[in-house]
């Protein structure tokens, strides 16, 4: 056989996947052997094809290696007799099989076996990873706010100034009586503050209802509400009021931040001492939040503590107020909107749907291997 063989030229040919005859042909090298045909053939579950006159070898996919060296090939006879030999020595590098770089192996059909339990299970691993995908898109689609703290003055832009919004009533004092006094540790000093204030009437004139928008430096200090700038001081001013705004800085309509941006809204002393003064404690902590186009807006938070007094000196009693005293906070709170990468996405639905997978497979497998199990026993065939 081997001499006959010498005789003969072999073409070797790799035959791509075809359900036809006639498939296209990828070669690999010549031998120097003279008068092999090359046959048309098609490659089978991956084998290597080699055509002779009177014999088709066939390269077994389990024989085919990447070193050089003699294989072992199959030849099949017309009679359909098989036999294996050692065959030649390929130069150019072994032949081999595409389908060898699968690693998802497929197992036929006809190999498998379908359970009622498996299929219950697969249900409910379906619907198990619908429920979280969608969680996992609401979560991506969704906006993130992110909060950090920081020590620094975040607004270097606004000269140290705090924009102030003020809106109070006060139902027992009349308006010609109402002023604004502002002053702080830089000296400032100011009484019966008009520029963007307005007073409206209340209860037909005996009350009043003061509205401002005034700036406060830097620096602790206090603003109050009196009658400090009256020109004649009543004997006994009534204090009593309501707060319906005390705020700082740009206003946030941000419904994913919950913080102290109002925190004295509704404040109600309407049932105080009337000749009382209110000490309102302020601690103003600088707030930034940052949209996802980068814009940032810059407001205040603070935290109060209030008490109420009646004040005295050698002189007698002092005309109560309504005192806002102030103090800034070196730390900073930024907001930042943020949404989820795509990467971890895609990282998150491949996490789910494997897990999910592997999990409800071993559990389909245990099922089986103790249903098979007890049938077996019940049949009487395990000891």
């Amino acid at each position: 056989m081997t001499s006959s063989l010498a005789s003969l030229s072999v073409q070797i040919a790799q035959i791509h996947d075809s359900k036809a005859e006639g498939g296209g042909k990828k070669y690999f090298g010549n031998w120097s052997q003279e008068g092999a045909q090359l046959h048309n053939c098609t490659k089978e579950k991956g084998f290597f094809c080699f055509v002779f006159p009177t014999h088709i070898l066939l390269q077994t996919e389990k024989k085919c290696c990447w070193k050089a060296g003699w294989k072992n090939l199959s030849i099949i006879h017309p009679c359909g007799d098989m036999k294996c030999i050692k065959m030649f020595h390929l130069f150019y590098g072994c032949c081999f099989s595409s389908f060898r770089f699968d690693i998802y192996r497929k197992v036929p059909k006809d190999l498998t076996q379908p359970t009622y339990t498996g299929a219950i299970i697969s249900v409910c691993c379906c619907l198990f990873i619908l429920f979280l995908f969608l969680s996992e898109l609401t979560g991506f689609i969704a906006t993130e706010i992110v909060n950090e703290l920081y020590v620094d003055d975040p607004d270097k832009d606004s000269g140290g100034k705090i924009e102030v919004n003020l809106n109070i009533s006060l139902p027992n004092l009349h308006c010609e009586l109402v002023g604004l006094d502002i002053q702080d540790e830089m000296g400032r000093h100011e009484v019966g503050h008009i520029d963007n204030s307005m007073k409206i009437p209340l209860n037909n004139g005996d009350g009043c209802r003061f509205e401002g928008h005034f700036s406060i430096n830097k620096v602790p200090g206090n603003f109050h509400v009196s009658t400090h700038s009256a020109t004649a001081q009543p004997q006994n001013p009534d204090m009593t009021h309501i707060i319906h705004k005390l705020s700082f800085g740009d206003k946030l309509q941000v419904h994913n931040v919950h913080g102290a941006f109002n925190a004295l809204e509704g404040a109600d002393k309407l049932s105080s001492n009337p000749l009382a003064s209110h000490d309102y404690i302020l601690k103003i902590v600088p707030t930034v939040y940052e949209d996802m186009s980068g814009k940032q807006r810059y407001s205040y938070q603070y935290t109060v503590a209030n008490k109420e007094y009646v004040a005295y000196s050698h002189t007698g009693r002092i005309i109560p107020a309504i005192w806002f005293r102030y103090d800034l906070s070196p730390i900073t709170v930024k907001y930042t909107e943020r949404r989820q990468p795509l990467y971890r996405f895609i990282t998150s639905i491949c996490a789910i749907i494997g897990g999910t997978f592997t999990v409800a497979g071993i559990l389909d497998s245990c099922i089986f291997t103790a249903s098979e199990a007890w049938k077996k026993i019940q049949l009487g065939k395990m000891q």
